[in-house]
């Protein structure tokens, strides 16, 4: 089984872009987890998360999430390679979440309200899909 669960902060805000062969929106963005154990002496450790999202959950991240503000993600770990233009493999992991959140304890001043998020993502779906977003 192939599934993942990261609650972190956002690196930096989310990049996002579109295909070209379908105009579907791909969003990029990074978060930072605190590592459970901490040695002795020293700072808390975290691993910094590549995670990609697709479609209207892109258009979500892009709108909402700010860099510094704690997420919560769930998705799938995905591996690819692919050749630069040199000849040279690249190799990347990365979460592709299939569901996102708002993890803050707090509502502070970069945040929407309930109300607002339910008004502009009533009733969505996904592309070519009948079954509501997974938010």
């Amino acid at each position: 089984m192939n599934s993942v669960n990261l609650i972190g902060r956002l690196a930096r805000d989310v990049e996002i872009r579109y295909t070209q062969t379908n105009n579907t929106a791909v969003a990029n963005f990074t978060i930072a987890v605190n590592r459970a154990y901490v040695k002795e002496g020293e700072e808390r450790q975290a691993d910094f998360i590549s995670v990609v999202a697709w479609g209207k959950t892109a258009e979500f991240c892009q709108k909402y999430f700010r860099k510094g503000m704690q997420v919560g993600i769930t998705g799938r770990i995905q591996t690819r390679n692919w050749d630069d233009d040199k000849g040279q493999k690249h190799y990347v992991t990365e979460v592709v979440a299939e569901n996102v959140y708002f993890a803050d304890s707090k509502k502070d001043d970069n945040q929407v309200s309930n109300e607002q998020l339910q008004q502009d993502f009533a009733q969505p779906t996904f592309e070519g899909q009948d079954e509501p977003l997974p938010f």
